[in-house]
């Protein structure tokens, strides 16, 4: 059986998976998912899939298409077109069935007036045939001490805590969130990430929308990035850095910018400014460090120089020539 780091562990390194192997189950295949809105092509032929205890994230920007591809995996929306296998069956011909063994995290949840965080948790709670107990949820969530608040006293983060244990209730195999972090502080967001890695720990498959690319570098384990409806680039964090954004960037100002003469430097593949500071982008960088702090170098004022290696950021600037942004 496979082993699963565990929640210290993955603070400390992201995990790492390669595709998923036939050995492996595989937990979603999408099979030429189409979702048309009119004329709006929403999702064009999207197929991937997703295996067992990974978490699987889609990147991409207002309108990519990620929260229709989520509803049609969960059988909330019916694909014009394709099919997907979901926990081994059909969503659409057996969407029923497979709500029964999944969870599903909206981007807001519509809860009743004056509800209490505990009798929310039973209300969700009655709709499922296999369930856990409603103490459990409060303790794991760190939301006894909430237990009879009301659900609209809760902080941003109490609430997206509420949220997920609203969609663990049934104790899915199979865990849907669609930006569980969107709106929150730095620390509440690190806390949610903490509450995602321990659902992974405990064997459960996860997948999830996000805007964040520190996010999706820390939690997922491989990743799609989708632009208008298509998968543009699918691979581990990692692997889509080492083919999409490979080199470094040096930044630094200057009072003596050139960058006819920056540019010819040994090793620097482009350059360009922005606002006050000058970028070389290289893949030799000591080369390029050591041309520039040469005395007789092409740049003797050398400012707050800094030395970034690629992100997921410059993957997505890269793949789509603009900045993801919430």
């Amino acid at each position: 059986m496979e082993s699963h780091p565990s929640a210290d562990d993955t603070r400390r390194r992201p995990a790492i998976r390669l595709a998923p192997s036939a050995a492996e189950d595989t937990v979603i295949e999408a099979r030429g998912l189409v979702k048309r809105y009119g004329s709006l092509i929403a999702v064009d032929d999207l197929s991937f899939t997703v295996s067992a205890g990974e978490i699987f994230g889609l990147l991409g920007p207002n309108g990519a298409g990620k929260t229709t591809t989520l509803e049609m995996l969960e059988g909330l929306r019916t694909p014009d077109a394709g099919d997907a296998v979901v926990l081994g069956q059909s969503v659409v011909r057996y969407a029923r069935r497979i709500k029964e063994r999944i969870g599903v995290q909206l981007q807001a949840t519509a809860l009743p007036d004056k509800t209490t965080v505990a009798e929310a948790i039973d209300l969700f709670g009655a709709f499922y045939t296999h369930r856990r107990p409603t103490g459990e949820l409060l303790t794991q969530f760190g939301l006894t001490e909430k237990a009879e608040a009301m659900t609209e006293s809760l902080s941003g983060g109490q609430m997206q805590r509420l949220s997920i244990a609203l969609a663990l209730v049934n104790d899915p195999d199979l865990v849907f969130l669609d930006e569980p972090t969107t709106g929150l502080d730095p620390q509440a967001r690190l806390n949610l990430w903490d509450v995602i890695e321990r659902i992974r720990a405990q064997g459960k498959t996860v997948i999830l929308t996000t805007h964040y690319m520190e996010e999706a570098e820390r939690l997922c384990d491989r990743l799609a990035v989708i632009d208008q409806g298509r998968i543009i680039a699918l691979d581990t964090p990692p692997g889509l850095i080492t083919a999409h954004a490979p080199g470094v960037s040096i930044e630094f100002e200057t009072t003596t910018p050139d960058l006819v003469v920056l540019q010819a430097i040994l090793g620097v593949d482009g350059a360009e400014v922005n606002g006050d500071r000058i970028i070389l982008h290289t893949t030799a960088p000591e080369r390029v460090l050591a041309r520039l702090f040469d005395p007789t170098g092409p740049a003797p004022s050398i400012r707050d120089l800094r030395v970034r290696q690629g992100t997921l950021e410059d993957v997505f600037i890269t793949l789509t020539g603009r900045r993801l942004r919430p």
